[in-house]
């Protein structure tokens, strides 16, 4: 048995209802303009998303909700998030860059591969 639930309008929702109601639409209109299917590979078709900031202020369930959704029409995501949402958004994603600005003049970029990430993460932690 499935559960579905049907929406009108986002009224009456939990902001966590509203977020994954949003990701939701998002991820379908993705699919429906692009002609996406749900789990196929085909090199020749759009799949490339920028997300900015869209996970910093949403719940860690939903963020979870969104990536999975992504996920499953194999869109390969450009993610811009605070580091507080770092632990949410690894699982899915090959690398992270860092943007650093010490005098708040120049920035400087440090790209690490996911495996790289973990390993300095966990050196840090010891």
């Amino acid at each position: 048995n499935t559960e579905h639930e049907h929406y009108a309008d986002s009224g009456g929702k939990s902001g966590g209802q509203k977020e994954k109601l949003a990701y939701t639409v998002l991820t379908a209109s993705l699919a429906y303009q692009f002609g996406l299917e749900w789990g196929a590979v085909r090199s020749r078709s759009f799949r490339f998303v920028v997300i900015d900031e869209a996970f910093g202020r949403g719940s860690d369930e939903s963020t979870q909700y969104g990536l999975r959704l992504f996920a499953q029409l194999n869109l390969q995501l450009l993610i811009v998030t605070p580091l507080q949402k770092i632990h949410i958004i690894e699982p899915f994603v090959a690398g992270v860059s860092f943007v650093h600005s010490e005098d708040g003049r120049t920035s400087v970029l440090r790209n690490l591969s996911i495996e790289e990430y973990r390993a300095e993460k966990q050196r840090m932690q010891a």
